[in-house]
């Protein structure tokens, strides 16, 4: 059989996770490994370790490939650019990436194309942030993720320390207001380049020290007309920026009834893992379907209930089982599914998760919450 090879930059566990549903679809993938031995590298044989800020790197690994995608969007804009002029096809495009990339430029397209989002603005000092208003959020407009690169500020002394790092990386800063929430949500979209569009039941997400937690799908005693809201604008934001692949829209749902956006994610996410085991196509496959230009699969629901819970790493990573606790976790719970990335145990370091599903909520969380801490070695944690 001759099939297309797909490139994929980065060798997270996203990466890791693309190769199951590749596996099936008979498609070859090359990874780009930041270094040997990391996740997506142990399951992924043909891969090469090296930098993806090298422009002579990503022409060499996409060599033959008929496209590229992404575990992360960190790959420079001018190299996306380069790649699309050596005739690959780049999914998604530099054009649509670069608003995942800049959460200025972000706010600024949402804005013009009339998606509602906090009130913010691109702050140069302490004083700008005081006369935007305190509390706020600051944020890098660049390389942050995982709470990284975020700060909740009351004061101007609170905003000192983000200008110092904007004076060391050359990064802009984003002040937001602090939005008083209810909830966050997370709004997932698979789109093709040829324009077909599946969008997933929208999510409820909590989040632990800035890192996602828990997702429950779909989301709880959410409204209809807000459910259709959400969907609506991640369809919206994929189809003007021509996004190609999976577009993650988390959310705030504030305590005044409205939706607002507030991080795009151009690649398969965290609070989309729930749909390896809970919908009729996970995010994975659809992602390669869509960076391919294949049909997309359903992505309805297969049980009224499933429910993702990452492991973490707790404070003492020696306490932690991982491999070693499947014995208890799947004895307790046959119809558990887990998912190791084969990551070693570090304080806040995301190495797996588990999902549930079923009829009964309350029991999906306690079986999720409980594996996940027995895995962890954090069995204090599994209520919160």
């Amino acid at each position: 059989m001759s099939a297309p090879t797909l490139a994929v930059i980065g060798g997270g566990q996203l990466a890791r996770m693309m190769a199951q549903p590749a596996i099936a679809l008979g498609l070859p993938l090359r990874l780009l490994a930041e270094a040997e031995g990391v996740s997506a590298a142990q399951v992924i044989p043909d891969h090469v370790v090296g930098d993806y800020r090298d422009l002579d790197t990503l022409l060499e690994v996409t060599e033959s490939c008929a496209a590229v995608t992404f575990d992360h969007e960190h790959v420079p804009t001018e190299h996306l650019h380069a790649l699309e002029r050596a005739g690959l096809a780049v999914r998604p495009g530099p054009e649509a990436l670069v608003y995942a990339q800049d959460k200025g430029l972000m706010r600024e397209r949402l804005a013009e194309l009339g998606v509602p989002c906090p009130r913010n603005a691109i702050v140069t000092s302490v004083e700008e942030v005081e006369a935007f208003g305190f509390p706020c959020v600051l944020k890098t407009t660049r390389g942050g993720y995982d709470g990284k690169g975020v700060w909740v500020v009351r004061s101007a002394a609170d905003a000192v320390e983000p200008f110092e790092v904007a004076g060391r990386t050359g990064v802009r800063i984003l002040a937001e207001e602090l939005v008083d929430f209810r909830r966050e949500l997370s709004a997932i979209v698979a789109r093709s380049p040829s324009g077909q569009a599946a969008a997933y039941p929208v999510v409820q997400t909590t989040q632990r020290d800035g890192i996602c937690h828990e997702v429950i799908a779909p989301a709880p005693d959410l409204a209809d007309e807000l459910a259709g809201q959400a969907q609506s604008i991640a369809l919206k934001v994929a189809g003007e920026l021509g996004v190609t692949g999976i577009l993650a829209v988390e959310l705030f749902e504030t305590t005044d009834g409205r939706i607002l956006v507030n991080e795009l994610a151009m690649r398969p996410h965290n609070t989309g893992h729930w749909s390896q085991d809970g919908a009729e196509t996970s995010q994975f496959e659809n992602h390669l379907r869509a960076v391919m230009d294949l049909p997309l699969g359903s992505p309805a629901p297969r049980q009224r209930w499933t429910v993702m819970v990452n492991i973490l790493g707790g404070s003492d990573p020696d306490a932690g089982r991982l491999y070693d606790g499947f014995p208890h976790a799947l004895a307790r719970d046959p119809h558990l599914r887990v998912h190791l990335y084969g990551k070693d145990l570090r304080p806040g370091r995301k190495v797996g998760h588990v999902n549930t599903y079923g009829e009964d909520l309350d029991d999906c969380l306690e079986r999720a919450r409980h594996a996940a801490a027995w895995f962890a070695g954090d069995l204090g944690n599994e209520s919160e």
